[in-house]
């Protein structure tokens, strides 16, 4: 089995070529007062097919450092976003 991390997050931003940011979500409790927050942690990640768009649920795994800041790497696109429909008409008319 490997050692290597496996994250679940939303990708956040595909501006980049062959690169994703991904917003990976956790719960930890508080220390003195034990409320569970959450807490977000971005990663960016290599996309060599550039297969994830923005709102996509993706799945990330750790390797070698391809560049200063990506050291995570695309391994599946969990789940596709929603279609968002042109927000300017709210109802449909043009």
């Amino acid at each position: 089995m490997s050692s290597k991390s496996v994250l679940q997050g939303i990708v956040v931003s595909d501006q980049m070529q062959k690169s994703v940011v991904v917003a990976v979500e956790r719960q930890v409790r508080d220390p003195l007062y034990g409320k569970i927050m959450r807490r977000t942690s971005k990663f960016m990640a290599h996309d060599e097919k550039n297969v994830a768009r923005t709102g996509d649920r993706v799945e990330i795994i750790e390797t070698r450092p391809m560049s200063r800041r990506k050291r995570w790497r695309v391994t599946r696109v969990v789940e596709r976003a929603v279609a968002l429909r042109n927000e300017a008409s709210p109802l449909g008319e043009e």
